[in-house]
């Protein structure tokens, strides 16, 4: 379970999280949605230790993010982090160099469904290939939480409907937790379990998926654009 409570994160004279207080249940796939400069990325790469909050206190399994909460967590920035020099199966050697649940079999399964190449090389391969890549190597390990920041940000439909069918092909249900966040609302709406609509660094709406759709009689994109109706998304 990931708590965080009364988590503030300022960058100079930029508040990016809001004194935020919520709690993150375990086994499900999560949506952290809102507009660009909401403070999605800036929690994502909080809860995995690359920055701390500024006051408040953020506990992943009643531990604050550290090297021993790293070792279960699996996360997928959205700037393309791969060195353009690698092929796929250099950087699959690279990660799994780090990570004791590296799961080999799970790498060949996945390398054949995102119908890629361990020979293929980093920069020769479309914006697309590059998307799938950073996906193989996230769900080759047996993590127990996923971090996902924009995995459909710039990618053609395609692509991104074959991201969504790997999430929930390699998906434990009960036994996983998976946090993205993006703007793709209508493709992840069918995966999603709980939503976090964020609002200029603090939650504006949060729950269950299904039990909102039904209280408000809207899909999420109207919920969304109901959230942020003053708002340019």
């Amino acid at each position: 379970m990931i708590e965080l409570k009364a988590v503030t994160k300022t960058f100079g004279s930029t508040t990016a999280l809001d004194s935020i207080s919520t709690t993150i249940p375990e086994g499900k796939i999560i949506g952290v949605l809102g507009p660009n400069g909401s403070g999605k990325s800036t929690l994502l790469k909080m809860l995995v230790g690359l920055n701390k909050p500024n006051y408040g206190t953020i506990l992943i399994d009643g531990k604050k993010p550290s090297m021993d909460t790293k070792n279960f967590i699996s996360y997928l920035p959205e700037i393309d982090y791969l060195y353009p020099w690698m092929t796929i199966q250099q950087a699959a050697d690279f990660v799994k160099s780090f990570y004791e649940d590296w799961d080999e079999n799970k790498y060949n399964e996945l390398m054949k469904f995102l119908e890629l190449q361990p020979s293929m090389v980093i920069k020769k391969i479309s914006r697309g290939m590059r998307a799938k890549a950073k996906l193989l190597l996230s769900f080759s390990r047996n993590a127990k939480l996923i971090l996902l920041d924009e995995p459909l940000s710039g990618i053609d439909v395609l692509t991104r409907d074959k991201i969504i069918e790997t999430i929930i092909h390699d998906y434990r249900a009960g036994d996983q937790t998976i946090l993205i966040t993006t703007h793709e609302i209508r493709e992840v709406e069918g995966i999603l379990d709980e939503v976090i609509f964020i609002r200029q660094g603090q939650v504006a709406l949060e729950g269950n998926v299904e039990e909102l759709r039904c209280q408000r009689q809207a899909s999420l994109v109207e919920i969304m654009k109901e959230v942020y109706s003053h708002e340019t998304i």
